[in-house]
């Protein structure tokens, strides 16, 4: 029987591969997606991305977060909340984002198959299908992007209906009355923040002694003391040694030997790469640790027709990073456009409140020796900023010191991951302060602020007083 053959064969429908494949089918390339479980989406639409930010919107919504200093009242469903008044929104968006995923891959031709893919040489990929029955497939060029699943520690028995991974918390039948959330990443503190938006008590555990230590520390502290003013308990430098499982709780001792109980756990230890099943040594490839694949800048594996995107290549490990990671790589392998990654990549933290960054911190600036300066707008300053009540709102901005050269866009507060992308923007045409002093913003917007915090940079470096404190700045220390 003759083996059907592709120009193209995708290994995972998720963010990166089913960008792949779209991209490749739009300049008419021969491409066939398989995804094992047959739902298109990956953790980005079913289990991740989509589902967890939508699921926080309903957690604003029904606690009345954003009405806190509007009309002079709490204006809140929370306490009279159902789990499905929760999750009902996330399960419309999720079921259309994916029907919509799907349609383009229909319209545009991608032949979607269902089943676990495992490598039978380097250019065939055999398939078993859900009903047993298997097929191979024959590609002249293979994208690898099969995606990433939470870690699992041994010492959590993930049997049990009230210990959940990032997956499984969406899949909750009743809402926590205590949550431990263990791991302080950005999956751990986004659902800490959202479930502490509802009034479930949450504490959050983790072997270091900061949140989200990658941010600027100055956004980092922002985000912290939101947190706690939402009833956010951390639990910093812990590691849990045992968790015991009652009848109506369940009991972790920490290193420390303090004793937390809770009704529920959610276990954010970091994600391992989807790349155990796929035989890699038939194709000539060798996975590192946590399965992880090592490509080249174009995305190629060590083997110089398999590409590989998304989580199985590791960090930043993020939906928008793995679809453009996949895109060039279409690019490249059919040598369709001339296309080279972007040095700069964003960074959306969904905490409450949310977060974003680009470029630079002042942490790594004063690592690498670079004289800067710094400019800072508040939301609470900004007219817009005051319409929508949101008073520790910041943007900061890391200018060099020389020649003004933006080299950090840092924001927290409403709309931050919106808000970053004009300093992105900025910083990919190597602009300078004088580009946001010549701009026109609409008035009254946020992105106002980005002339605001600029003029702010613009006194730090003559050293005269800034608005915020009204000290002279003579040192970027």
């Amino acid at each position: 029987m003759n083996t059907p053959s592709y120009d193209l064969l995708v290994l995972g429908g998720g963010p990166a591969g089913s960008s792949g494949a779209l991209a490749a089918s739009a300049f008419g390339k021969t491409v066939a997606l398989v995804e094992l479980t047959g739902a298109l989406g990956g953790a980005g639409i079913n289990t991740g991305t989509i589902p967890s930010k939508t699921l926080r919107e309903s957690a604003l919504l029904l606690s009345g977060w954003r009405t806190r200093k509007l009309l002079g009242l709490a204006v809140t469903r929370r306490d009279e909340a159902t789990l499905a008044d929760f999750t009902h929104h996330e399960r419309h968006v999720t079921s259309d984002s994916r029907r919509s995923l799907e349609v383009r891959c229909q319209e545009h031709g991608v032949d979607v198959i269902a089943g676990q893919a495992r490598f039978l040489d380097p250019h065939t990929v055999g398939i078993r299908r859900p009903d047993g029955t298997e097929v191979s497939l024959q590609g002249d060029r293979i994208l690898v992007a099969t995606g990433s699943s939470p870690l699992r520690p041994p010492e959590f028995p993930f049997e049990h209906p009230r210990i959940h991974d990032s997956n499984e918390i969406l899949d909750i039948t009743e809402m926590p009355r205590t949550l431990v959330v263990i791991g302080a990443g950005v999956i751990g503190a986004e659902y800490a923040c959202t479930f502490a938006a509802l009034g479930v008590e949450v504490h959050l555990v983790d072997g270091r002694d900061s949140l989200l230590p990658f941010l600027d520390t100055e956004i980092s502290a922002v985000i912290s003391s939101g947190m706690i003013a939402a009833g956010v308990q951390f639990h910093w430098k812990e590691r849990v040694e045992r968790c015991d499982v009652g009848a109506t709780e369940i009991r972790l001792t920490l290193s420390s030997g303090a004793v937390l109980t809770a009704t529920d756990v959610l276990v954010a230890a970091g994600r391992t790469s989807n790349t155990g099943t796929l035989n890699l040594a038939a194709a000539g490839l060798s996975a590192g640790q946590r399965g992880l694949l090592v490509v080249d800048g174009f995305y190629r594996t060590a083997v110089p027709h398999i590409y590989a995107a998304g989580d199985v290549i590791g960090a930043p490990a993020l939906a928008a990073t793995g679809m453009e990671q996949a895109r060039l790589a279409i690019w490249h392998a059919f040598d369709l456009l001339k296309k080279t990654a972007s040095p700069l990549l964003p960074t959306g933290i969904y905490t409450i409140p949310e977060a974003s960054m680009v470029g630079e911190t002042e942490q790594s600036l004063k690592a690498k020796g670079v004289d800067y300066v710094v400019g800072r707008a508040s939301f609470a300053d900004n007219p817009r900023g005051r319409i929508i009540g949101d008073e520790t709102g910041l943007l900061k901005l890391l200018f060099r010191r020389d020649d003004l050269r933006l080299l950090g866009v840092h924001v927290v507060g409403e709309q931050a991951t919106e808000l970053v992308h004009i300093g992105l923007i900025a910083m990919m045409r190597e602009g300078d302060a004088d580009l946001f002093n010549t701009a026109c913003f609409n008035y009254p917007t946020l992105g106002d602020l980005y002339k605001s915090a600029t003029y702010d940079a613009l006194r730090a470096q003559l050293c005269l007083p800034t608005q915020a404190t009204g000290r002279s700045v003579r040192s970027f220390e």
